[in-house]
């Protein structure tokens, strides 16, 4: 999906990301089931995946910061 096609978050909701690297030495299986895994236990989610004419993957996760608020 193009940037330009992109919906901008909805105002207020935060993101906190995390980039992961996987060397070409890592199958497109082996990367699919440690991104999986990440994203059963921790909540993160996909926001893109670049590979590098290496072969490195460079992938970064989000997942949205929930803020507590205090009650009166």
């Amino acid at each position: 999906m193009s940037r330009a096609l992109r919906r901008p978050p909805a105002a207020g909701v935060e993101w906190e990301f995390d980039k992961v690297s996987f060397s070409r030495e890592f199958s497109r299986n082996v990367v699919t089931k440690l991104l999986v895994d990440r994203a059963e236990h921790g909540g993160w989610e996909l926001d893109r995946v670049r590979i590098g004419a290496d072969g490195t993957r460079r992938v970064v996760l989000r997942r949205k910061i929930i803020r507590a608020v205090r009650t009166a």
